[in-house]
């Protein structure tokens, strides 16, 4: 019997079930529950053929110590989706578009940036596989189901697979604070890569030597920085403006 992994939060476990429904053995829910949410959780596991069981929240509390879990818990496979850059950038059918998140090491940060990526269209978030944070219960949790959906691409060495990006065509864009062009006034091409650092700290100096360009966010207040989450939306939601929607 394979391993399995505990989920939880609604939009998480949504999720999961739609996209790969064998994959979760049972659901654990709050019997306290009986609001439209839950509801559409237990039709959707009785379409999927998903065991629920109705248990009370101490039983949750245990199954997902400290976590908000809203009332549901499932177990799910602990499988792994590896993907290659090569295995979505060669199914695509328009201009790629990348997030790239180096030095993010706070889960609560991965998963809010694993959402704002699926949101705005982004193909897939790239990350070193040293110095951040791997995709965890948490992650998930904050990510809303992103993190079941948005592929999230672990490389060895972030340099190279940036050089490998800009040989495909790709723009690597970096954002940072101290880059004389704004975000509103620089010009990119459709095919883009945007490269994030943590806050505080910013992009290594191998990464930002590796974009081909560097914007800012204009800032008005007395707040030096953003949130890497939020600075992600800013940057991405601008380049997906300018891209139009995404394809269906």
């Amino acid at each position: 019997m394979s391993s399995t992994r505990t989920l939880f939060g609604f939009h998480a476990v949504l999720a999961r079930l739609r996209l790969d429904p064998d994959s979760v053995r049972a659901i654990y829910l709050d019997a306290a529950r009986q609001d439209a949410r839950a509801r559409d959780l237990a039709r959707h596991a009785e379409q999927s053929g998903v065991r629920l069981i109705p248990v009370d929240g101490a039983r949750l509390d245990a199954m997902a110590p400290g976590a908000r879990h809203q009332g549901v818990v499932a177990q799910v496979s602990a499988k792994v989706r590896y993907l290659t850059l090569e295995d979505v950038l060669d199914t695509l059918e328009e201009p790629p578009f990348l997030l790239v998140l180096d030095g993010i090491t706070d889960p609560h940060n991965l998963g809010a940036c694993l959402r704002v990526a699926d949101c705005a269209g982004v193909h897939a978030v790239i990350a070193p596989k040293d110095r951040a944070c791997f995709v965890n219960q948490t992650v998930a949790k904050v990510a809303c189901g992103a993190a079941e959906t948005m592929p999230y691409i672990a490389v060895t060495n972030l340099a190279r697979t940036l050089r490998e990006l800009k040989e495909r065509g790709i723009c690597v864009v970096g954002a940072d604070g101290e880059a004389p062009s704004s975000l509103y006034e620089t010009q990119w091409p459709a095919a883009s890569a945007w490269v994030l650092g943590s806050e505080g700290v910013g992009m290594r100096r191998l990464t930002q030597e590796n974009c081909d360009l560097l914007v800012r966010i204009p800032m008005s207040g007395a707040v030096e920085s953003l949130n890497a989450s939020v600075a992600a939306g800013v940057c991405l939601f601008e380049a997906r403006r300018r891209l139009g929607p995404p394809s269906a």
